[in-house]
């Protein structure tokens, strides 16, 4: 299948409609019925003000998260329309061309 790879940028402390970014993220995804997102938890990253946003010892509150998910261009086109519907969004992301599948039998 052809496709995209959606990948969203965020920090631990960003939080939209009471929830930490990425867990809305997630669970949006699983709403529309998104068959896979991941969710990377990073050391350190440097963000779009060129500041580095890192996990310390005590806080973790600028700690990197990355959620990516591979999705259709159906379901790309849905859940980016439904990102830029919500208010104070604010999320960076890439969008990326792939062709992908799955080899013999799906594990759940």
């Amino acid at each position: 299948m052809q496709g995209y790879q959606l990948t969203f940028f965020t920090q631990q402390n960003r939080v939209h409609n009471h929830r930490p970014m990425h867990q809305w993220l997630l669970e949006l995804a699983q709403s529309m019925q998104i068959r896979g997102v991941t969710v990377f938890i990073a050391q350190e990253g440097v963000g779009h003000h060129h500041r580095l946003h890192s996990a310390h010892f005590f806080d973790l509150a600028e700690q990197p998260v990355e959620i990516t998910m591979v999705v259709s261009e159906q379901e790309c086109d849905a859940i980016m329309q439904r990102l830029q519907a919500e208010p104070e969004m604010g999320l960076f992301y890439a969008k990326t061309p792939v062709q992908f599948g799955t080899i013999g039998q799906p594990e759940d």
